[in-house]
């Protein structure tokens, strides 16, 4: 029956998986001016480097999001259901959020997939902080700069 409905033992753990990044409410937290808004990026790329560090599930869909459409389609769905409102809350215009969005994924996925599996050296030896700082200013132009 899995390689009926799901096609192998990966697509069933996709679709059975249900992930909470428990993103930061970020766009309440600026408006209560406890975190301005300029600092959103580093605060998001602080969040996900919590969440992919110590989660390996999170981790293994990333494994199966690659190499199959149905744990593909789980990344995307969680990506547009938890990062699309953060995007929305901070961005200049709202509906730019999910452009925004795929935007900052690009950025946090790709970290995560050379970091913690393909385990590229470089990615593995920088420190949190490192990576925060450079990651974060792209993160934050992303989500809050004018449109190009």
């Amino acid at each position: 029956m899995v390689m009926r409905y799901y096609g192998n033992k990966e697509g069933l753990f996709a679709a059975a998986s249900e992930f909470d990044l428990r993103m930061p409410d970020v766009a309440e937290l600026a408006e209560l001016g406890a975190l301005p808004g300029r600092h959103v990026g580093a605060v998001l790329v602080e969040h996900f480097l919590d969440r992919w560090e110590g989660d390996e599930v999170l981790t293994a869909l990333l494994r199966v999001g690659v190499t199959n459409a149905a744990g593909a389609e789980r990344i995307q769905t969680i990506f547009r259901e938890q990062l699309g409102p953060v995007a929305a809350g901070v961005s200049p215009d709202p509906a730019e959020a999910p452009m925004r969005a795929a935007l900052v994924a690009s950025q946090i996925l790709g970290m995560a997939m050379a970091r913690y599996v393909l385990r590229l050296p470089p990615a593995v030896e920088m420190t949190r902080q490192e990576v925060i700082d450079w990651l974060a200013p792209t993160v934050q132009r992303y989500l809050t700069a004018e449109r190009p």
